[in-house]
């Protein structure tokens, strides 16, 4: 079936529009705000935004929709709109064209969901799939001229996309935008000829390049796009350079004349398509379409005024054979280990806690655990207390709690090299408590991944990558490991879960707090058919009746029986000393079921654990 846009495309090559975000952002809409169900409350003001590309000479307008799917809508209550909203922005750039009276092109923008696919995040294939069919169904009833996806750093992402794109409209043109880092290569790794290979071969009829990086780099990711695409279009649209933030507002340094001369250079290589991504306007596309209509070539420099910006990863560096083990993993297999919990401090006084680190390595205990933040409740760093502890007493093992909650993909990769910099080798990969939980209840939780997706990162970091499959030189050499809850009230649900963990390889696990010792034989008897992984029991001595009552009433993951609270009861004044003994009953019961202890003080009380420990064997 004929497309007007190949078409077209094929006569030579077409401007297409700029930024929509950065000129509803100019015109007083909050980056708060969902831009777009502005198709649907303030309809004229996305169309002014349309009206002002093609007064400037754009021949392809976007629809406002780059983030209408569920995923994205449901942080504003509006996941149930997605057609609706997909199909007005399609009727209001349609009503744009018309009222101006010019032949452009309005395409359906597709972007991504807005959190990671598996196995790196909670998005099946089949979830992408079923999000992306609907805004596409939504496109197509408004009467989209093509479909374009864009701003994709996930290949297996934008392929999802393009499969749903052509069951909704098997003829319906696609245009498939890849976003690349500066070093060249996807967030997951793949080169520009990878994912243009790929979308090709899948039904992509135009591939291209948006966001994420400027001009400059861009041109040079192109040579490689223009070159694997062979006789197919290509498209390109560069950000206006990066954003900075000065006067409450951001702004983008890339003039109209910079990007014009971008236009130039682009088409010389073979570009099709050319426009603008965020902090683009009418402004630069007006000095785009001038400067196209001139027809005049790009300017060749010599090759000294010349210069290439993207980075080149390090040199990887081959493991030397015969790697040491991580040391806490040879002790695991050689003895029973023993690791007490240190919380960081609300303040910047160390001092109790670094004593709490003394005491411990005093009395011979193997490790130390450092939270990060438990229930959501601010602390130092746990980092920078755990380089601290490491520093002053480097007999201790540090284990390292690391969660996902506070980081995106990048400052979790950008810690973890920092912590094995530091000298920090054990980590404890966890979800974290949501913020509800603690000081802060309305801050955003980041959760771009959870602790199977971060042992993953700390896996293929072992292996001399980051996630993308970009070398990092020499590999880390972490032992990791992830928590476990052996009286979830629901076992099944919780198995279900730590088999996923185990799925993404965990070297230890450690539990959350036990109190008796059947309901711990129940947990081992299963995991035993699902691993031989060494495991540490997690043990917190009680302080009184009502701390038991706390603590299996207010805090999510901890069970204390029936019996238990009801001893602490009758212990009445004495509830310290048999919650010590209750500990100390339990750890000798069950030092043949785990390969160690994991204490946790109440309080900051690290002598009740030490007394815990009198007990030993």
């Amino acid at each position: 079936m004929p497309s007007p846009l190949l078409d077209r495309l094929a006569r030579g090559p077409l401007l297409a529009d700029g930024a929509m975000g950065t000129l509803l952002y100019e015109r007083g809409v909050s980056y708060d705000d969902c831009f777009d169900e502005l198709n649907l409350s303030r309809p004229t003001l996305v169309e002014e935004v349309h009206r002002d590309y093609l007064a400037a000479g754009a021949e392809l307008i976007e629809t406002n929709t780059f983030g209408c799917n569920a995923v994205r809508l449901a942080a504003h209550g509006l996941e149930d709109k997605v057609r609706l909203i997909a199909r007005q922005g399609v009727k209001v750039a349609r009503a744009a064209r018309e009222i101006v009276g010019t032949p452009a092109f309005v395409a359906g923008s597709i972007g991504p969901l807005g959190k990671p696919l598996a196995p790196f995040g909670p998005l099946t294939l089949a979830d992408a799939e079923r999000h992306f069919h609907a805004v596409a169904e939504g496109l197509l009833e408004g009467g989209c001229d093509a479909f374009l996806l864009e701003t994709f750093q996930d290949l297996n992402e934008i392929l999802a996309a393009l499969r749903s794109a052509r069951r909704v409209a098997l003829q319906m043109p696609v245009i498939a935008h890849v976003s690349f880092g500066l070093d060249g290569k996807t967030l997951y790794g793949h080169t520009p000829a990878q994912a243009v290979t790929a979308l090709l071969r899948a039904g992509a009829d135009v591939v291209g390049v948006n966001c994420s990086v400027g001009p400059q780099p861009m041109l040079e990711i192109l040579e490689e796009v223009v070159a694997a695409a062979g006789e197919a279009p290509v498209s390109a649209m560069p950000n206006a350079g990066l954003p900075q933030f000065s006067g409450g507002r951001f702004h983008y340094p890339g003039s109209p004349e910079y990007l014009a001369e971008f236009a130039a250079r682009a088409v010389d290589l073979g570009v099709r398509i050319v426009g603008g991504c965020c902090g683009t306007t009418p402004r630069h596309v007006r000095a785009m379409r001038e400067r196209l209509a001139s027809h005049l070539p790009a300017e060749k420099l010599p090759s000294g005024a010349e210069v290439r910006v993207l980075e080149r990863s390090p040199e990887p560096v081959a493991a030397q054979a015969g790697r040491e083990e991580p040391s806490l993993l040879r002790k695991l297999r050689e003895r029973f280990v023993v690791s007490v919990e240190i919380d960081p401090p609300r303040g910047t006084n160390t001092a109790k806690v670094m004593e709490g680190a003394r005491l411990m390595a005093q009395r011979g205990v193997d490790a130390v655990n450092v939270a990060d933040s438990p229930m959501a409740r601010i602390r130092m760093s746990a980092m920078a207390l755990s380089y601290q502890i490491h520093h002053h007493f480097p007999r201790l093992e540090i284990i390292l709690h690391f969660t996902t909650r506070d980081r995106n993909l990048m400052g979790l990769q950008s810690d973890l090299l920092g912590a094995h910099a530091l000298g920090l080798r054990n980590i404890l990969c966890l979800t974290g408590d949501p913020p509800s939980l603690g000081d802060y209840p309305n801050a955003t939780a980041v959760f771009d991944t959870d602790a199977p997706g971060l042992m993953r990162i700390v896996q293929r970091m072992n292996a001399g990558t980051d996630l993308a499959g970009t070398s990092i030189g020499a590999p880390t050499n972490f032992a990791y490991g992830c928590g476990v809850n052996p009286t979830a009230e629901d076992l099944d649900a919780e198995f279900a879960w730590v088999a996923k963990k185990l799925e993404a390889g965990p070297q230890f696990l450690m539990t959350q707090p036990v109190y008796d010792l059947e309901s711990w034989k129940r947990f081992v008897d299963r995991l035993s058919g699902l691993t031989d992984i060494p495991v540490l029991i997690g043990i917190l001595p009680l302080q009184s009746y009502r701390h038991a009552e706390f603590l299996h009433n207010e805090v999510p993951g901890i069970h204390v029986p029936d019996w238990i609270r009801e001893r602490m009861h009758r212990a009445g004044n004495d509830g310290q000393r048999v919650g010590v003994a209750l500990a100390q009953e339990l750890l000798a019961q069950c030092r043949g079921l785990a390969n160690g202890v994991y204490l946790m003080p109440s309080f900051g009380r690290f002598e009740n654990c030490l007394e815990v420990l009198d007990a030993r064997p």
